[in-house]
């Protein structure tokens, strides 16, 4: 299991998160980020709406992808 913050996975505040794989990571910071959205938060709504924008950008997505996956790789297990 590893931890990471949203600040971490390229958002704007300090949560964190506990996850087995990286795929459970990017989806409990997807959640995240979306679910402060709706609440009004302009910062996670920046963030969201650079989600959205890079899922019609493959090299932008494959960019992030890999950096996530190796600063995830690279954190300690708890």
């Amino acid at each position: 299991m590893k931890t990471m913050t949203c600040r971490q996975m390229g958002g704007p505040c300090d949560v964190a998160f506990t996850a087995v794989t990286s795929e459970e990571m990017m989806n409990k910071g997807a959640a995240h980020v979306t679910e402060l959205s709706k609440t009004g938060d302009t910062e996670h709504k920046k963030v969201e709406e650079m989600m959205i924008a890079s899922q019609t950008d493959p090299v932008a997505a494959k960019t992030w992808s890999d950096k996530f996956e190796a600063d995830f790789a690279a954190l300690p297990e708890i």
